[in-house]
């Protein structure tokens, strides 16, 4: 568990130094969601299976399980940032933006867009300013089809957890992981 807050912290400061950072690469982006939020998933599932004595194919399974399945679930909210109401969110539409985070809806609409756009986009990550240009940005990450992307990408470490559960036995144990991973997503 040490191990795990380490990767934590490490992951957080990784995200702040990638703040306002319009050249952060994906592989980027997905280590520090590893760090910041898979991790602590993971160490979770991991846990369980040490506490219950598990065989260690069956620890590294659920190990994997929780890795997937926090990468599947920091994704999801990363969409959610542009596209959900914000009270339900507790937080306002577009926040990672307005912080400068560069996260894959943006890197994604960066790369998939007309250098004008990608500029504009560039410019609200690196001044932290992209709530004057939310709605255009929207647009751009509409027409880019990047929310659809990174949707696409957490319902496949969605369906990579669930695969990890093939070492279980049939239960409600089972049927409950498999039944988180469809609701994270």
């Amino acid at each position: 568990m040490s191990n795990a807050v380490n990767v934590i912290a490490e992951g957080e400061v990784q995200q702040l130094m990638n703040c306002n950072d319009p050249d952060t690469t994906e592989e980027s982006y997905m280590q520090v969601i590893y760090s910041k939020t898979a991790r602590l998933f993971e160490s979770a599932t991991q846990i369980g299976a040490i506490l219950n004595d598990a065989p260690e194919h069956v620890e590294l399974a659920l190990q994997n399980y929780g890795k997937y399945l926090g990468t599947a679930f920091q994704l999801i909210d990363d969409v959610m940032d542009y596209t959900s109401d914000g009270e339900d969110m507790g937080k306002n539409v577009g926040d990672d933006l307005a912080e400068g985070k560069p996260t894959l809806p943006l890197l994604h609409a960066m790369r998939n867009t007309t250098p004008e756009n990608a500029l504009m986009i560039r410019e609200a990550i690196e001044k932290a300013n992209g709530m004057e240009r939310l709605d255009e940005i929207l647009a751009v990450m509409k027409e880019a089809g990047s929310l659809e992307h990174t949707t696409q990408k957490a319902l496949e470490e969605a369906d990579k957890a669930i695969a990890e559960l093939e070492v279980l036995p049939e239960s409600e144990y089972k049927e409950a992981l498999i039944t988180l991973a469809h609701v994270a997503v």
